[in-house]
């Protein structure tokens, strides 16, 4: 332990002891330190950068001046990196961190949190008002965000025609994309003309739409500090974009670059070449399905052609040459005249049979049997058979049928 050095106590036990002592260089310059830390923790100054050096630990040193003073600064690594623009000499800056003694040599000097371009904090204070005022509105809401198409063909991209943006964008659709069809509405990016051109190309995609087939609008541009982006965190164009009857993709500066288009947009990107990969298939994955549905429809094809080669097998057995088939009908036929032809026979002895019973029976009661016997039939010369005697008188003639011949005789008398 040093002994130059006393044990922890409270800044004004420390001061009021170091009257009574004498201090090495050191302790003087640790209890410096440690009062203006404890008295500034956290401070916020603004002043013009001078004497930036940057060296290869990646640790920032610089003067922080005004017209009247200045004050040595040192930001470091980890905190300098979350810095969005690159500091220069003679630049205005606003910064926020806390007093402290480099003990080393006893120099005064500022350890810094954030930096921020000082024309970007009133910037940085509309930005925050406009998003609260718009979300208390319900323009970020997500039930309000339109769905994109699922296969995209036609993109209208606002931007500015000349620079990296428009070439990465094209240059992402012809490599995934070759088929989709862009149409660029130039416009400028930053400037006073920005933000009114932006809404009179968000009107005429809608104006087109129809006519054009198009299906989605990308707003997009390169990154840059809050007053580049100026033009995208205008609440005129956040209106524009919110009643924008198109789907809107937003692709404004890198990843970490936020604005209120972002927000009110149905899509966010994080990078224009982000916004146009998730704006056109990988044409690799549509050659793989199609080749996937090529390769199904192929084998669906050669089932349904086995399916049918098994039924034309089934049916070319059950076919017959004509002549085999004529061969069978007339065996048919044969059969069919030979059962007709005994079903003829047994048709006409059964009607013989019937026939010689009836002329049989006919025979028994024929008056012929009866004349055959001895008896006669009497008639008159009329023919009208005479069964009784009362029939006719004396002198009456009558004939009479015997077996064999007939006698015609007169009546001459007539026994009851």
């Amino acid at each position: 332990m040093n002994p130059d050095i006393p044990p922890f106590q409270p800044v004004s036990a420390r001061v009021a002891s170091s009257e009574n002592r004498v201090l090495s260089v050191s302790s003087l310059n640790r209890m410096a330190r440690d009062l203006l830390e404890d008295c500034f923790p956290a401070i916020s100054v603004e002043g013009e950068i001078s004497n930036l050096a940057t060296p290869g630990s990646g640790h920032w040193y610089l003067t922080l001046k005004d017209d009247g003073a200045q004050i040595r600064c040192a930001m470091f690594r980890n905190r300098n990196m979350s810095v969005r623009f690159r500091p220069a000499n003679g630049m205005q800056v606003v910064v926020r961190g806390k007093l402290s003694i480099y003990e080393g040599r006893g120099d005064y000097q500022l350890i810094l949190d954030s930096m921020q371009d000082a024309g970007a904090g009133a910037l940085q204070r509309a930005y925050d008002e406009l998003k609260a005022k718009l979300s208390h509105e319900g323009l970020f809401d997500t039930a309000l965000k339109k769905p994109l198409p699922d296969h995209c063909q036609h993109v209208a991209v606002i931007t500015s025609p000349t620079g990296a943006v428009i070439r990465d964008i094209i240059s992402v659709f012809r490599r995934r994309y070759p088929a989709m069809r862009i149409t660029v509405l130039p416009v400028p990016v930053q400037g006073q003309e920005s933000a009114p051109a932006i809404i009179q190309a968000l009107q005429i995609a809608q104006r087109r739409q129809q006519a054009l087939g198009i299906d989605v609008v990308l707003l997009a541009r390169g990154g840059g500090s809050l007053e580049d982006l100026q033009a995208f965190n205008d609440e005129s164009v956040a209106r524009a974009i919110h009643a924008c009857s198109l789907p809107v993709v937003s692709a404004v500066g890198h990843e970490t670059d936020i604005t209120i288009a972002d927000f009110v947009a149905d899509l966010r990107a994080p990078t224009p070449s982000a916004a146009a990969e998730l704006l056109s298939p990988d044409q690799a994955q549509l050659r793989l399905s199609l080749q996937n549905q090529h390769n199904k429809l192929l084998r669906l094809m050669q089932n349904l052609l086995n399916q049918r080669s098994q039924q034309l097998d089934w049916l070319r057995k059950r076919l017959q040459h004509p002549g085999r088939r004529l061969q069978e009908q007339g065996q048919v036929l044969t059969q069919l005249d030979s059962r007709l032809q005994r079903a003829m026979l047994r048709f006409l002895e059964q009607r013989r049979g019937n026939l010689q019973m009836l002329a049989r029976n006919l025979e028994n009661i024929s008056p012929l049997q009866t004349l055959q016997r001895g008896y006669s039939i009497t008639r008159t010369p009329e023919g009208k058979l005479i069964s009784t005697s009362s029939q006719v008188k004396a002198g009456d003639d009558i004939i009479s049928t015997l077996a064999n011949g007939q006698i015609v005789s007169t009546v001459k008398e007539i026994k009851a």
